[in-house]
């Protein structure tokens, strides 16, 4: 039982749900949510795509074939010339020579700020078309969606912004998150035999709580690989850059990256990654509904009562001189 003389940390022990700052917390983190809502989507489904991105690049990087013509191969200087006649107005930047002899040479040319990266047969020096195909194109632009959202280095700023908001929420859904010492292990599961309103609440709560490691590490690293800068000057604070050896917040930097895109060599694991990637978009999701049951809903219900409401305290004549004057655009 409270009592006037119940501290702040007493109430927020026992019963959260009356303390002001938890209800402040609680509209933090459902506008955060709202306005971040596109965002999160796409880096959570953008960024579970990428964790395969090698793969990927191997499926959609199937090279040409050639058989060794009769002459030698032909040197990066008459290649050059023969892309340039290929391609008139570009100039060749770089030649790269594989190396198996029956895999093309790959030619980089520009125009201006145009650039293009072509395939040639190193003995007849026939143009064998574009070096990266559609697919591996696609992986390229999910790679610059998560990255800076297709707008260079403002939307690498952006992210960071981003980053931090999820980082925000993290804080915030974890205060909403705890129910009072009583309840708390109830908090940490499903209520299966609860109303659809009362599940979604449940499953928006267990899911966030067993996430929230990760999505936290997610927020985090997003700041880091947006603004580099301030992380490696603490590392430098906390140890000499001098230092021959690599030093731990090197080492933990480079392992925030690398949880971060998923870069693990065992399948299991990137599994396991994927499905936690996802699990951003079921917090979008339940959160969405949540609101639609707290706000929307009773919203639009008491909108639709209002409007049949009215119809019926309007007189029959007044409905028919409305139902004329929309029919025939005027009044008489």
């Amino acid at each position: 039982m409270m009592t006037n003389n119940t501290t702040l940390a007493e109430r927020w022990l026992r019963h959260p749900q009356g303390v002001g700052l938890r209800k402040a917390l609680f509209q933090v983190h459902l506008w955060t949510g709202l306005i971040l809502a596109l965002y999160v989507l796409v880096m959570s489904v953008t960024g579970t795509v990428l964790i395969y991105r090698r793969e990927l690049a191997k499926v959609f990087s199937t090279q040409p074939r050639i058989l060794a013509g009769p002459g030698p191969r032909m040197s990066a200087d008459e290649l050059t010339q023969a892309a340039e006649r290929a391609h008139p107005g570009y100039e060749v930047n770089r030649v790269f020579e594989p190396k198996r002899p029956d895999e093309p040479d790959e030619v980089w040319l520009e125009r201006g700020s145009k650039k293009i990266q072509r395939l040639f047969n190193p003995y007849t020096g026939a143009d064998l078309g574009d070096s990266l195909e559609v697919g591996f194109r696609i992986v390229l632009w999910l790679v610059a969606l998560h990255d800076n959202l297709l707008s260079g280095r403002t939307g690498h700023l952006a992210n960071g912004i981003g980053g931090a908001c999820v980082t925000l929420m993290c804080f915030s859904g974890m205060v909403i998150w705890w129910p009072g010492i009583d309840k708390w292990r109830r908090s940490l599961g499903m209520d299966w035999k609860a109303n659809l309103r009362s599940f979604n609440w449940s499953l928006h709560s267990a899911l966030g709580f067993w996430s929230i490691a990760f999505i936290f590490m997610w927020g985090i690293s997003g700041i880091y690989l947006s603004w580099p800068g301030p992380f490696n000057n603490l590392v430098d604070f906390l140890d000499s850059p001098q230092s021959r050896n690599l030093r731990f917040g090197d080492q933990v930097l480079a392992w925030l990256a690398r949880l971060h895109f998923g870069r693990f060599p065992s399948l299991p694991l990137k599994i396991v990654w994927t499905v936690l990637g996802l699990v951003p978009v079921a917090l979008l999701v339940t959160g969405v509904l949540m609101w639609w049951n707290r706000v929307l809903g009773p919203w639009y219900k008491r909108k639709l009562a209002e409007k049949s409401q009215l119809q019926t305290q309007t007189p029959p004549h007044a409905r028919d001189s409305a139902a004329v004057y929309n029919s025939r655009g005027t009044s008489f």
